[in-house]
């Protein structure tokens, strides 16, 4: 079972806060989404490009689901996987941390740019779009929730690590 499971939307810095909790628990960290690049040898949006949303939704399950049942350090997952019920239904009885942010922290980290294929068109309305659909899914998994707006990842670490220490599953 991983030692902490982080889940946000894309660009809210999961890899990288995960990267940093994992060195200060002294464990590995994973990410879903690394998994699937790997294993498929091609980017996601070229999955998407080449198959279609709903087939890599349905890579990315089975990615959560190997990674929920391998992994024992800190594990990020890709900022849709929450929206498969199987994979929500895991996720009950791991510390789960929502890394929130709002729409001007996503323009200013990552101008909602480019290798990002559910953006494509009007990202700042697309963005929004996908938080009012995803948001309420992101607060049903998590133990606890952390704002990014306005961090530096160390300090959004230190968030997940205060609140990971004080929600024990």
């Amino acid at each position: 079972m991983p030692a902490v499971v982080l889940v946000g939307p894309m660009g809210v810095g999961k890899s990288t806060v995960g990267r940093l909790l994992a060195e200060r628990l002294g464990v590995g960290f994973r990410d879903t989404d690394e998994d699937i690049v790997a294993a498929e040898g091609r980017t996601i949006s070229e999955i998407f490009v080449d198959e279609g949303e709903a087939a890599f939704r349905a890579i990315e399950k089975r990615a959560v689901h190997t990674a929920l049942a391998e992994h024992e350090g800190v594990l990020a997952l890709g900022g849709g996987a929450i929206l498969d019920a199987d994979t929500r239904a895991l996720l009950a009885g791991h510390r789960v941390v929502y890394l929130s942010m709002e729409v001007e922290e996503a323009v200013r980290r990552t101008g909602l740019g480019v290798a990002r294929p559910l953006l494509a068109v009007n990202p700042r309305k697309q963005w929004r779009e996908l938080m009012e659909a995803r948001r309420h899914l992101y607060e049903e998994v998590a133990t606890a929730v952390v704002a990014t707006d306005g961090r530096t990842p160390e300090e959004v670490t230190q968030a997940a690590w205060d609140a990971v220490e004080l929600k024990q599953v």
